[in-house]
């Protein structure tokens, strides 16, 4: 196989040598679609630039045994292994090879640089966006350069963690490199020949201005039109505020630029433009027999497609639900179901973090409550059963973003079920049973490759994030289409460690900690590229770290929940706060300028100034970042316009916390349980004062407690006014369609009036 190959010469079954997205180009090319002029460099001159430059053994063996769920080990060998690739230079031949290519391409011609591997754009697996490209190269050495990063990027956590879990052995995937004339496109976006959840006969076209990669990467809310392929008609469109766009960057690379106010809110796409881009989807999908998901852009009158690949988030009609437990078993307890699903096991009971290594794979893990430091226990469960809680505690969330059935407050679960006996849990009903009992087969809610939906295509004009506490859900989350992280828990991440952060301190080790804080992060960030993520500083109550290596000293608190917490304890342990930082920093320095810092328990505007000074004191340039509160105690909602004025970015109801402070209610404690009233309406009114005070001011006013996962609730919110919402992985899909219905419902009454 040669070094190079020119799109004429490639068809589909040319994966091996040009990977899914050149083969995909290869094919659309010989049937007539318009397809910019591109060559690929093939895997196999990839391979034999490891072979030549001796560098092969080496970078397979540093693959070797790697725990991909040890995020920081994982880290730590992409990036080695990265820098292995890039420290070798491209053997003569080859480089002569692909600068003779790119010379008969024009005289030093722009180009886009695409990763391209060889397991990629496949039916079954997707690995979209797990390798990298580079738009607007230009000139001999920038092109060589561009390649070799694409080579490198095989090689970078998500790939080598994406290839783990989907079965493909490191060694057997290889990567190609198309190098592909750049369209300065002046509109450009996504489609889906059909629909990419139900697969129905709807094209969805995702529109913007400049170059895809706004559409692409989250930058921007494109405009969005429906084209049914039976009727031939648009039957719907949505014309979104479009704020930036994003547009070559003299000489290299792109920028981000706002969109001038006249196209703000103008349609990108004409009606013709619509049906043309129809017919090349239909064209595409009959060609390859498969749904397609395909990036094109348009300059002057004509359409290029610059990318074609199956849909794979399509569920098949015969797919089943998971199973729902025939009426006639012994039900032994009743709590609430907190997280849905079915589960038979054997019961381990959890009474202290002594137990925990008693939970083994597949188990029903019981306890009293469950708290942060018992999360490694609870991944491995098959459920949860607890005698305490309600659907806004600790066993609840985590359940529900591990996807593992969960039943909380049962009262006496740890009393009444004993170690060993074989349990079945419904975690939607909330019942446990009796030994193992037969299920029955309904009809399954959509899932998707284990994720809890495909993203959703409705735009909303409310942005609808998503919540997130532990790493490993952030593929989950990412899955649900969500608009960004509207609340990342970070205590999960320090308390799974085991030990505090003044443990690190005292034993000097304070680096181990700060990468392990930004590992987890980056984690979630990687999978939101782009989008917003809002990160929660700690908020750990001193009984929790009571239970950890160095928590010795903790204080006795009566009730830790109204005690030594939050922003509270950061702004007295600097040292603790100051770690934090230090991962934020070590984040925004690698250009993740998307994540945004939250302060929770802020009480005073006081408080939040100080823990901007002290960020900024740590070298944070403060004024370039976006900053903002837990609005979670009734005087922080009643000083809204006082944080506005010290400069907060947004503000974000944490529902949990500000309706027990608001009616002095435990929501942990089963005795008031009932008495815990989401639309109290004391709450509603706080919450609607500070929205419209935002609102005013404009900052972003947004939701991430569990009310933001309760459609009535969002309801109210969306017709209040907020600007975001934040619910939990499985009720993203439900909240956002509430707030589509919601806004269409709002538009349609002012019409009418």
């Amino acid at each position: 196989m040669p070094d190079i190959l020119w799109l004429a010469e490639i068809k589909k079954e040319d994966i091996p040598s040009v990977g899914g997205k050149g083969a995909s180009l290869g094919e659309m090319t010989s049937v007539g679609l318009p397809v910019p002029p591109a060559f690929v460099v093939t895997a196999q001159a990839f391979r034999r630039f490891l072979v030549e430059t001796g560098i092969e053994d080496e970078l397979f063996k540093k693959l070797e045994g790697v725990d991909v769920e040890d995020s920081d080990v994982l880290e730590t060998t992409a990036q080695r292994v990265m820098k292995l690739v890039m420290s070798v230079k491209i053997p003569k031949k080859l480089e002569e090879n692909i600068l003779l290519s790119y010379k008969k391409m024009g005289d030093n011609e722009v180009v886009a640089v695409r990763s391209s591997a060889t397991a990629e754009d496949l039916p079954d697996a997707s690995f979209a966006g797990q390798q990298e490209t580079y738009l607007n190269i230009r000139g001999d050495e920038d092109l060589l350069v561009a390649i070799q990063k694409c080579w490198a990027s095989l090689y970078g956590a998500r790939a080598i963690y994406y290839r783990a879990k989907q079965g493909f052995d490191d060694r057997s995937v290889d990567i190609a490199v198309v190098v592909q004339k750049l369209v300065y496109s002046e509109k450009a976006g996504v489609m889906f020949s059909s629909h990419p959840v139900t697969g129905e006969s709807s094209t969805i076209i995702e529109a913007s201005w400049g170059l895809g990669e706004a559409v692409v990467s989250g930058a921007v809310s494109p405009d969005n039109y429906v084209f049914d392929q039976n009727s031939k008609h648009i039957v719907d469109r949505y014309i979104a505020n479009k704020i930036v766009e994003i547009v070559p960057d003299g000489s290299k690379g792109t920028k981000e630029v706002e969109v001038s106010k006249e196209r703000q809110n103008a349609t990108v796409l004409s009606d013709n433009e619509i049906i043309k881009l129809a017919k090349f989807a239909k064209i595409a999908e009959d060609h390859y027999e498969n749904p397609q998901d395909i990036e094109w852009s348009i300059v002057g009158d004509t359409i290029y497609i610059l990318q074609s690949r199956p849909i794979t988030t399509i569920t098949s009609k015969t797919s089943k639900k998971g199973k729902d437990v025939h009426g006639e078993g012994n039900i032994l307890l009743e709590g609430q179901g907190a997280s849905p699903g079915i589960a038979t096991g054997a019961v381990v009971i959890v009474h202290s973090v002594k137990d925990l290594s008693k939970v083994k794979d597949g188990n029903i893990m019981v306890a009293k409550m469950t708290n942060p430091d018992m999360v490694p226990a609870m991944r491995k469960a098959a459920a949860i059963i607890t005698d305490e809680g309600g659907m806004t505690c600790h066993a609840a969330i985590v359940s529900r973003e591990l996807g593992t059935p969960a039943a909380v407050g049962t009262k006496k679960a740890t009393q009444i079920l004993k170690d060993g006996q074989i349990v079945t849990i419904d975690g939607e009903k909330g019942l446990v049973f009796e030994g193992d009992v037969k299920r029955a087969e309904e009809p399954q809610a959509q899932q998707v490759a284990g994720f809890i939906s495909a993203p959703a295509q409705i735009i909303t004009a409310t942005s609808i994030k998503v919540n997130v506490s532990l790493p490993e859900a952030a593929k989950r989350a990412a899955a649900t289409g969500a608009d960004g992280v509207g609340l990342l828990r970070i205590e999960h991440l320090i308390l799974g460690l085991g030990k505090t952060p003044n443990w690190y301190i005292i034993n000097k080790k304070e680096d181990e900690f700060i990468n392990e804080l930004y590992s987890g992060i980056k984690t979630v960030m990687d999978e939101f590229n782009g989008k917003p993520v809002w990160v929660r500083t700690l908020d750990a109550p001193t009984d929790e770290f009571r239970n950890m290596k160095g928590g010795e000293d903790e204080p006795e608190e009566h009730n830790p929940m109204l005690g030594w917490r939050g922003i509270r304890r950061d702004l007295q342990s600097k040292s603790q706060f100051r770690l934090q930082v230090e991962a934020f920093k070590k984040l925004w320095n690698e250009g993740y300028d998307n994540l945004g810092i939250m302060f929770p328990l802020v009480g005073h505007p006081d408080e939040f100034v100080a823990a901007k000074g002290m960020m900024k004191e740590f070298g944070v340039d403060v004024e370039n970042k976006t900053l903002g509160i837990m609005v979670e105690i009734p005087s922080s909602a009643i000083l809204i316009d006082d944080f506005i004025s010290a400069g907060i970015n947004f503000a974000s109801f944490g529902t949990n916390d500000l309706i027990q402070y608001t009616l002095a209610i435990d929501r942990n404690n089963q005795n008031v349980a009932d008495m815990y009233r989401p639309k109290h309406p004391a709450v509603l009114k706080l919450i609607e004062y500070a929205i419209k005070r935002c609102r005013k001011a404009g900052v972003e006013c947004s939701i991430c407690g569990q009310a933001g996962s309760d459609p009535e609730m969002v309801k109210w919110l969306v017709e209040t006014g907020i600007a975001s919402v934040s619910a939990n992985i499985d009720a993203v899909q439900k909240i956002r369609e509430t707030a589509a219905r919601t806004e269409k419902k709002i538009i349609l009454d002012a019409a009418r009036k």
